[in-house]
């Protein structure tokens, strides 16, 4: 309701029932009046049909009078008075007949009347022969004049119906005009008063809706103005094509992107040209051209000229629409990607620096992997051939300086192996294969026999799945960490290592909070071992970190940094927990693809 109030259409009804009553309004005051003219025309008449019956009984008594004379002094003078009395009633007569023409019961009447009249001056001519012969003694002469006296009674009280029947219709009509004159006041004012109360509405309305228009042009100011603003900070602008009058409306922030200080020249398309790139001009009018076809003008890329020089590069976005009054429109949106561009080829310098220290990283591998081990080999080998042919030769301090020797080549070695292993799980070129877990654990475990066999270690493990992974790496990975609870383990104590495994939901593992994948595969790695303090838990994954001297356990401390390398290259997740002089637990979780 509240609603409806506060529509358009709300006001146009008030506005349509302001008209209704006025023209109400104007028609009974056109009734009033009318009724008015009648009143007056009615009471007008009335005294002419009044005025007219009173002239023919005058007319009547001239005429009788002039006959009387007559018959008295037989003077001719008195015929005259007679015959003009005569003439006289004719003409009251077709006087009346003209003013009683829409009252039939007046009509009748007048009937009457004229009959009477007929008569009475009928009478008048026989009985002027008897005066005439001077026979005004005769019987027949009495009876005539007598004659007379009747229809002279008659027409008068036939004349008295007459005005008795026009002053009943003239109070009839009197009493309708009074009850109309009465009730129309009353009228006039209940109808003003709803006119005034619509009116009261009708300017509320017009008054909220003014509040309304005043509130919403000033949102649209602070719009208009956001957008400008935002226009300047998103370093874009737009613009408008009236196709069909072929004239552009642009931002003032279109201007600025072309340098230009707002509105200061004509927004044409031939004026925009002038801007753009020559390289550039013949592919943006074709793909202006091929809007107009297919309404709808795609992301397309050119480069701006300012005046100082400087080269900007733009990307517009536009789509026709059409107004309410038909008329086509094409809205358009220009961004300056000056700085993504930039951006852009940045990074492609970027990569090709990356690509060549890639290049230069293989290199080193090949180096290591060759270059380095061939002198550590002949080292190890007179170090060997020295122990077999010269040790008898040396000092006790000799032997332990060879001994420290033997040692230090070992170490170096292993770790050239490791480096090796760990710049393999850095390579771009992996590929993925749907292999079994179980063959992969069984072929780390077969590396691994002789230090099982030497420490009596059991390995106890579930049935693992079938995986999309890197074969070679994720058997790398087994190897890292039965090694890990290997080396680990404590002295006179049997290694025991249990591998389990269950297929888990991301959202039902707490540790996986947010994890892009639905489901995965847990493989949990569990020892005896001397554990490790629960603080250390992410550092065991750093390259080259330790928590053990070296003289004490052997290792490089790239292990376990090669584990989590290889579980980040098949997106998944490993955590570590420790107990000191308990034992270590490492879970890692694999996709499920």
């Amino acid at each position: 309701m509240n609603n409806w109030f506060k529509s358009t259409l709300f006001l146009k009804i008030i506005l349509l029932l302001s008209l209704f009553v006025i023209l109400v309004i104007g028609g009974l005051t056109f009734r009033h009046i009318s009724n008015l003219t009648s009143s007056t025309e009615v009471v007008v008449k009335t005294y002419k049909v009044n005025l007219e019956l009173e002239q023919i009984i005058s007319y009547l008594r001239d005429a009788e009078s002039g006959y009387r004379n007559y018959i008295v002094t037989k003077d001719t003078f008195y015929i005259e008075s007679y015959l003009n009395a005569h003439k006289k009633v004719n003409n009251s007569f077709l006087n009346l007949r003209n003013l009683i023409k829409v009252n039939s019961e007046q009509q009748e009447n007048l009937k009457i009347l004229n009959k009477l009249t007929d008569s009475l001056f009928s009478s008048f001519a026989e009985s002027k022969v008897f005066v005439k012969n001077d026979e005004t003694n005769t019987e027949t002469f009495k009876t005539l004049f007598f004659k007379e006296k009747v229809i002279i009674d008659s027409i008068r009280r036939q004349s008295m119906v007459m005005f008795q029947l026009e002053n009943k219709l003239l109070n009839e009509r009197q009493k309708e005009f009074q009850s109309d004159l009465k009730f129309t006041p009353l009228f006039f004012y209940v109808v003003l008063l709803i006119m005034l109360l619509l009116i009261i509405i009708a300017y509320t309305k017009i008054s909220n809706n003014l509040k309304n228009i005043k509130a919403k042009n000033d949102q649209l100011l602070i719009f208009k103005e956001s957008t400008n603003q935002s226009e300047i900070i998103g370093k874009h602008g737009n613009w408008v094509w009236h196709i069909d009058s072929d004239k552009y409306v642009y931002s003032d922030n279109l201007y600025r992107l072309l340098g230009e200080e707002p509105q200061s020249f004509e927004a044409t398309f031939d004026n925009f040209l002038k801007f753009v790139h020559p390289d550039d001009v013949g592919k943006l009018a074709e793909d202006l051209d091929k809007m107009i076809d297919v309404e709808e003008l795609p992301f397309t890329n050119y480069r701006i000229i300012q005046k100082n020089g400087t080269i900007k590069y733009l990307k517009a976005y536009a789509k026709s629409f059409y107004s309410d009054s038909g008329q086509k429109r094409l809205l358009g949106n220009t961004s300056d990607v000056t700085d993504e561009i930039k951006s852009i080829l940045t990074l492609e310098e970027r990569n090709l620096e990356l690509e060549q220290n890639n290049k230069e990283l293989s290199a080193f591998n090949y180096a290591a992997s060759h270059d380095l081990q061939e002198p550590l080999r002949k080292i190890l080998t007179f170090i060997s051939r020295l122990e077999e042919k010269e040790s008898n030769n040396f000092s006790d301090t000799g032997q332990q300086y060879l001994e420290h020797i033997k040692a230090a080549a070992s170490r170096m070695r292993l770790l050239i192996d490791d480096l090796l292993q760990f710049s393999r799980t850095n390579k771009p070129d992996k590929e993925f294969v749907n292999a079994d877990l179980n063959e992969l654990f069984e072929n780390a475990k077969q590396d691994l026999t002789v230090i099982i066999s030497e420490k009596k270690a059991q390995i106890k493990i579930a049935t693992l799945p079938k995986a999309t992974v890197i074969d070679f790496q994720i058997q790398q990975l087994f190897l890292n960490l039965l090694s890990n609870s290997l080396k680990y383990s404590k002295e006179e104590t049997a290694p025991i290592i249990k591998i389990y495994y269950s297929k888990v939901e991301a959202d039902k593992e707490p540790i996986l909070y947010k994890a892009p994948q639905s489901h995965y595969h847990k493989i949990t790695f569990t020892d005896n071992g001397i554990g490790f303090d629960q603080k250390y838990a992410k550092k065991i994954f750093d390259l080259f970190n330790r928590l053990h001297n070296k003289q004490d356990y052997s290792g490089t401390g790239i292990g376990l940094s090669i584990c989590k390398k290889i579980i980040q290259n098949h997106k998944g997740f490993i955590f570590a927990n420790g107990e000191i002089n308990v034992g270590s637990v490492f879970t890692i979780y694999l996709p499920v693809n």
